[in-house]
């Protein structure tokens, strides 16, 4: 069991850093109403700073932006801690999550009439019902396997239960691919691990049935193939926009992922 869910841990990795972006980022138009609190979430192995380059270009246009820590301590968890992080927000709220993130959004999300757009970046959407070991099984191509896993315990984890770190050796090529290899190997140090059960939870009602949703692909995306994420945007009906980018695509090119971004807030102010 702890095999098939390590396994399915693949492509969940952030940075925790940022580079600059080649592109710059289109102004929002005004709209009708306020202008919504932007909230990112983060995915495993990684913590808020992966969203440093985001931040800097939404607050320099006016936006306020929080970005709250994923405790990556499994699906019901982390949904039930985001969700209650949510509702200390007034007023409308556009949300983003980024690889496990997305997963973390879906379901925290779920009957919050103040988010008014959800963003998926290189992100898990699932259905509900559906784990993500499922997901990452129904389509190859991804980078990581049991053997480029870290598995170590923790006090209280359930029988079975550890905290999964990519491997130091492996974790540059595989989920900073794309990125200056000194700034790589300093990710692979500073890496959160996620607990293994996050992947094997079923996820609840998906907020993609009442949000409308975009949806940011990396076409060079080694870690969630880019035919899953596609598969997945397309049944969540989001809007979708891809990009020559890895996984790290808030961190390679936060220019437009930031556009994106406020895509969707325009559609929705």
């Amino acid at each position: 069991m702890i095999a098939a869910v390590i396994l399915a841990i693949v492509g969940l990795a952030i940075p925790l850093s940022q580079i600059a972006s080649a592109r710059t980022v289109e102004p929002a138009a005004a709209g009708h109403g306020p202008k919504p609190t932007i909230v990112l979430v983060h995915g495993a192995w990684a913590d808020t700073s992966s969203w440093n380059g985001v931040i800097q270009r939404l607050q320099a246009d006016g936006y306020t932006v929080y970005a709250p820590p994923d405790p990556l301590q499994g699906l019901p968890y982390d949904s039930a801690y985001l969700a209650d992080f949510l509702h200390s927000i007034s007023g409308p709220i556009v949300l983003v999550g980024h690889s496990y993130g997305g997963a973390v959004i879906t379901n925290a999300a779920t009957g919050d009439a103040q988010v008014k757009a959800l963003v998926y970046v290189d992100a898990f959407a699932p259905a509900q019902g559906q784990t993500l070991e499922q997901l990452l099984a129904s389509r190859p191509g991804s980078c990581a396997v049991p053997a480029n896993l870290r598995v170590v315990p923790f006090p209280g984890a359930p029988q079975g239960v550890g905290e999964a770190y990519i491997k130091q050796s492996v974790f540059p090529g595989c989920m900073a691919d794309g990125l200056p290899a000194a700034q790589a190997r300093v990710l692979a140090v500073t890496q959160l691990p996620i607990a293994t059960i996050a992947l094997a939870q079923k996820t609840g009602v998906p907020a993609w049935k009442t949000i409308p949703s975009w949806a940011v692909v990396g076409t060079a995306d080694h870690a969630i193939p880019p035919a899953l994420q596609l598969a997945m945007a397309h049944r969540a009906h989001a809007h979708i926009t891809e990009i020559d980018a890895p996984h790290l695509s808030m961190v390679s090119d936060p220019g437009a992922v930031t556009n994106v971004i406020l895509q969707a807030v325009r559609a929705t102010s």
